[in-house]
């Protein structure tokens, strides 16, 4: 039985019977059918039903929100806003799929040659919490204007927003069984991988479940996209607009309590300008607002699940240990459920915890560096590379600073988030392939070369 529980109370929100194994059979046997009539439907009638998955988004916004704020905590600000995301994404490949998978036709020695792309059959997305509904539709959307069918294994504390889900797309009028929902444990998800009827599987979540999602679709030859964990940089030079970057750099922390892959999780901060910016920074932390995420004036809600609260604990508790210097926070507040006070590290070296390890809480961590060509000898000594960001008034040091980084992104004094338009994925131990823009819709189809000679 899966259970829901808010973090901001710590009560039982609902309970759902898992699928047994037979269950899933009978499930996957039916997206496949489902899939056989879907992958001959044009890319018109698919938008038809994306613009519609779309307008019931935007319309029933307020109930989905509700929901993914009781299920994980996000202040009910930031869960509508993702709503609002998840249509955007849905119009954006209603709007271009068509365009982007043409038929490409290629000059060779065939008196015709041409590069078509067609769908592989049913993707398993494996989905974590801290975006239950953005994380989904952006893996979604293109997958299935592509023309593939879909499973959902979402994360075990978001089974009412994985049910939502599949509801959206039934109610939009998509086949009954194109898009499935899996309440399985995640020691089941090696079964569905191995199925012959699944092709290819998508991964969001940790490096752990990433290595083994992976592995078990190269052990059955299966495509695989994966974006696990990040360490971003958050890149502060001598020359920046200091409140900019301070107005920004709150956001790309705090965002979703901190619990993001691209949060700004290290501030590499050039020395001139060090101790301002930790003071700038302190004093904007100090103006936070915790408290009941469902209220909208909150700016800091509770964690998703306690045990997070215990990691971030270790981290921060661990690294004061090493030499860090505690700025603010620091501890639980007196509150019930799962709340972590917003917290600041300053000094902060290599071999500490927080230096060292992905950081997935409120906590900011400000790495003092003498000058630029340290600030990227730091901002590479990760093993993630996801995203990250660099402040300056020379737009043309930005981009010089972006390239030397090596992320899947970089944002030249903006924050780093995603964008339907462009493609996003990582490198390194944040993972490979790409999601969103046209590279994301391309992940998931077989390119087939058709060569065709002269009539006999």
């Amino acid at each position: 039985m899966m259970q829901s529980i808010n973090p901001y109370n710590n009560e039982l929100i609902g309970e759902y019977p898992e699928h047994s194994e037979k269950e899933v059979g009978i499930i996957i046997q039916s997206v496949q059918s489902a899939w056989l009539t879907w992958k001959e439907t044009t890319f018109d009638y698919r938008a038809r039903l994306f613009r519609e998955a779309a307008r019931i988004l935007r319309d029933k916004k307020n109930i989905y929100a509700r929901l993914m704020t009781l299920e994980m905590g996000k202040i009910i600000r930031e869960s509508t806003a993702e709503i609002e995301k998840c249509a955007l994404v849905c119009d954006f490949y209603a709007d271009h799929a068509a365009e982007i998978l043409r038929d490409e036709e290629i000059v060779s020695d065939a008196q015709r040659s041409l590069v078509v792309c067609q769908p592989l059959g049913i993707v398993l997305a494996v989905m974590p919490w801290n975006f239950p509904f953005w994380q989904v539709f952006r893996f979604a959307a293109p997958s299935l204007m592509a023309g593939n069918a879909a499973l959902l294994k979402h994360a075990s504390n978001v089974p009412g927003c994985s049910l939502a889900i599949e509801g959206i797309f039934q109610e939009a009028g998509f086949p009954a069984n194109l898009f499935r929902s899996l309440m399985i444990p995640a020691g089941a998800v090696g079964n569905v991988i191995a199925h012959p009827d699944v092709m290819a599987a998508t991964v969001t979540g940790s490096g752990s479940a990433g290595s083994h999602v992976a592995s078990q679709a190269g052990k059955h030859i299966k495509k695989t996209v994966l974006e696990l964990g990040g360490s971003d940089p958050f890149i502060v030079l001598e020359d920046a607009d200091m409140d900019a970057a301070v107005k920004t750099a709150v956001t790309a922390r705090m965002l979703n309590q901190g619990q993001s892959c691209i949060a700004a999780k290290r501030f590499i901060v050039t020395k001139p300008i060090a101790t301002q910016f930790e003071n700038e920074l302190c004093h904007a932390f100090e103006l936070l607002r915790t408290g009941d995420p469902m209220d909208p004036e909150t700016q800091v809600g509770p964690m998703a699940r306690a045990d997070l609260v215990d990691e971030i604990e270790r981290q921060v508790n661990g690294s004061i240990g090493e030499g860090a210097r505690l700025v603010f926070g620091g501890k639980r507040p007196e509150l019930p459920g799962c709340y972590f006070e917003p917290t600041i590290l300053a000094d902060v070296k290599k071999g500490m915890r927080v230096y060292d390890e992905e950081t997935f809480g409120p906590v900011a961590v400000i790495i003092p560096v003498a000058d630029e060509a340290e600030a990227i000898s730091v901002a590479n000594d990760t093993e993630f590379g996801l995203g990250g960001c660099v402040w300056t008034t020379n737009l043309h040091r930005g981009e010089a600073v972006a390239r030397k980084v090596i992320t899947g992104a970089m944002f030249v004094n903006g924050m780093t988030k995603s964008d339907p338009r462009l493609p996003f994925g990582g490198v390194k131990k944040s993972g490979f392939g790409r999601e969103l823009g046209s590279l994301g819709i391309k992940e998931f189809v077989n390119a087939k070369t058709i060569w065709i000679g002269p009539s006999v």
